[in-house]
């Protein structure tokens, strides 16, 4: 198989990907979204919780492609390269969390402020800017996957991987990290270094707040683990020419992960927020599944002409995911999304298909620019 065929089902499963981060992200109204669309309240799985760790898991697979050229050893160049990309994705994802403060600051005008005072407290936020978040936690799995990938040899990729799953259930188990309250590891490393101010909160059973970060710190550990066993599979897939067999091994690696996080979930159960060993799993599991039915579909069966809208999202993935989150900040803070949502569906439409229904426009308008940079072979790298 050509390699242009060999990576077009990752593009497309990325895309696919990218597609689900943009539709879950942007509902008309947060108020009525269908259960499927919303993340698990703590344990447990909905089809929104596996687009980001699949996300991961497919950086995983093109780390391998990218990092092949360094030989899987150190260098300096390759850690050079390593770290400025890092830092890159990490402050690209600070960037949109103050731009979507410095909107707030000017579009409110119950304070009484003028204008220009409005932005003078908007750009800088500094006392209330959240530190982590989805592009920074791809930060941190990307660079710590990567140094792994320097200095781990291929054949220890499963092993160093599953070394990491057990470490860090050990420190959740020590550290309560399977339950939502104050004493909870996870929540207590990331206010302790970042401060409350600059995290999450989430809500405990008896209606009070605690700091509290989906993409904490600590939680960050099990995404190397992600991302090498994305790099496992992305040396399968390089190593192995005929589809058949790959076929073959990206479902049963898929099966047998799939088999053992839901297994292992009685003692660890499975949950995004904490980033659980088996949410590991069970994500990389289906992940790899989801890839080998594409493999069969797109380059055993030749059904390429759906897969264009997806690949349009697939070749420019960071850069699409980073505009969406830019659009949707400016429509929701100039009222623009509230006119479409109010005015032109909610009024007809059940408010949940109301909400869906313009998650699924908003994806259609980041799809049309991702098809002009697609057609024009423009692609943006972060």
């Amino acid at each position: 198989m050509k390699e242009t065929n060999r990576l077009l089902s990752l593009d497309v499963l990325r895309g696919i990907t990218v597609a689900g981060m943009i539709l879950v992200n942007t509902p008309g109204s947060w108020g009525a979204v269908y259960a499927p669309l919303c993340h698990a309240s703590w344990n447990g799985l909905t089809p929104t919780d596996l687009v980001f760790p699949f996300f991961m898991f497919i950086m995983g697979v093109s780390m391998y492609f990218s990092l092949r050229k360094y030989n899987a050893s150190f260098s300096k160049e390759a850690v050079i390269k390593i770290f400025k990309r890092s830092v890159l994705i990490f402050l690209v994802g600070l960037g949109i969390t103050w731009f979507a403060l410095l909107f707030t600051s000017l579009c409110d005008t119950a304070g009484g402020l003028s204008l220009g005072e409005r932005f003078v407290s908007g750009i800088f936020p500094i006392h209330q800017i959240r530190i982590l978040g989805v592009l920074q936690r791809l930060a941190i799995a990307y660079f710590g996957g990567a140094l792994l990938c320097l200095y781990v040899k291929p054949r220890y990729y499963l092993l160093v991987a599953a070394g990491i799953l057990l470490a860090y259930f050990v420190i959740l188990t020590a550290g309560y990290g399977f339950e939502l309250s104050e004493r909870n590891i996870i929540g207590i490393v990331d206010r302790n270094l970042f401060g409350t101010q600059h995290i999450l909160s989430a809500y405990l059973s008896d209606g009070s707040r605690i700091g509290f970060d989906p993409e904490g710190l600590l939680s960050a550990l099990s995404g190397f683990s992600h991302v090498l066993f994305g790099m496992f599979i992305g040396r399968m897939l390089i190593e192995v020419k005929d589809n058949n067999i790959r076929i073959q091994k990206l479902f049963i690696f898929g099966t047998v992960m799939l088999f053992a996080g839901y297994l292992l979930s009685y003692g660890c159960p499975v949950n995004k927020k904490i980033w659980s060993p088996t949410f590991v799993l069970v994500t990389c599991g289906l992940a790899s599944q989801l890839l080998a039915l594409l493999v069969y579909i797109i380059d055993v069966k030749g059904y390429k002409r759906w897969s264009r809208f997806f690949e349009a999202f697939g070749v420019n993935p960071l850069f699409m995911y980073v505009l969406s989150e830019l659009l949707a900040i400016v429509l929701a803070y100039t009222s623009l999304q509230g006119l479409v949502y109010d005015n032109l569906l909610a009024s007809w439409l059940n408010p949940y298909l109301a909400s869906l229904v313009y998650a699924v426009l908003f994806v259609l308008l980041n799809w049309w620019i991702a098809h002009i940079l697609y057609v024009r072979k423009i692609y943006i790298k972060i």
